[in-house]
C-alpha cells in the first residue's frame, strides 16, 4: 500500500495507489464496457439539464439521475441491461483499505471530457451515511475541491493523478465535494484523453 495522506478530519488519500499496469487493466475493462453498454448521460431533477460527464456503474446497484430524481438501481437506465458485477481489482480495493463495513453495492463510473465539471454536492443518497466513499481516479489529472457540510463554508483542493485513491467518510462523509477542472494531458492511459472516476459505496444499510 501507498502512503496515507490525512486531507482533514475523515479524508484519507493514498497517492498513485494502483500500478500503471493496474489502471490498465481497469481502463481496458472500463471501455470494453462502455462500448457494450453505452454511457448514459445523467440529467437534473428538476430542470432535466443535463451533467457535464457520462455515467456507467459497476455492482448490484447503481446510481442514475433524471426527471424522477436521484436513486440508485439495478439495471441501466436506457436500455434496461443490468450492471456488470466489480472487477476483481475494484472488490479487493475496499478491503485492503480497512473500511469496516460490508461489502459495496455500487461503483458508479464518471467519464469526464476536457470540459467537464462537477460543481459542489454531497453524496447523500446511500441508507447509511457513516459508511465511508471511495474514490478512485484513472486518467488526466483532476483538480477535486472539498469543504464542509455547508455549501458556501471554507473549501481545499487538491490535485487527483491517475492511480490515486481518495476516502472520505467519518466527519467528513457529508462535506461539499466537486472537481473544477480537468487538465488535458496529464495522462496517456485513455486514449481520447479525459478521465475516470470510480466511487465505491455502500447503499443499503447492513443486516443487524
Amino acid at each position: 500500500m501507498t502512503e496515507e495522506i490525512v486531507i482533514k478530519p475523515g479524508v484519507f488519500y493514498y497517492p498513485e495507489y494502483f500500478s500503471r499496469a493496474v489502471q490498465e487493466e481497469l481502463r481496458d475493462e472500463i471501455l470494453s464496457y462502455a462500448n457494450e453498454l453505452g454511457w448514459f448521460q445523467p440529467t437534473l431533477p428538476r430542470w432535466g439539464t443535463p451533467f457535464s460527464v457520462k455515467m456507467l456503474n459497476y455492482g448490484p446497484l447503481g446510481w442514475v439521475s433524471d426527471k424522477s430524481g436521484y436513486r440508485y438501481q439495478p439495471t441501466h437506465p436506457e436500455n434496461g441491461a443490468h450492471w456488470r458485477p466489480f472487477p476483481i481489482h475494484i472488490s479487493r480495493l475496499w478491503s485492503s483499505l480497512n473500511v469496516g463495513f460490508d461489502n459495496p453495492e455500487a461503483c458508479l463510473i464518471n467519464y469526464y471530457q476536457m470540459n467537464s465539471r462537477m460543481g459542489l454536492h454531497q453524496d447523500r443518497d446511500e441508507e447509511d451515511l457513516s459508511v465511508p466513499v471511495i474514490s478512485i481516479s484513472l486518467g488526466d489529472t483532476a483538480l477535486f475541491r472539498i469543504g464542509t457540510t455547508e455549501r458556501k463554508g471554507p473549501t481545499q483542493s487538491l490535485k487527483l493523478k491517475s492511480g490515486d485513491v481518495l476516502v472520505f467518510g467519518g466527519p467528513a462523509r457529508l462535506n461539499f465535494h466537486g472537481i473544477d477542472r480537468i487538465y488535458p494531458g496529464t495522462s496517456t492511459l485513455l486514449p481520447e484523453g479525459g478521465r475516470i472516476n470510480m466511487t465505491l459505496r455502500r447503499v443499503t444499510k447492513s443486516a443487524a
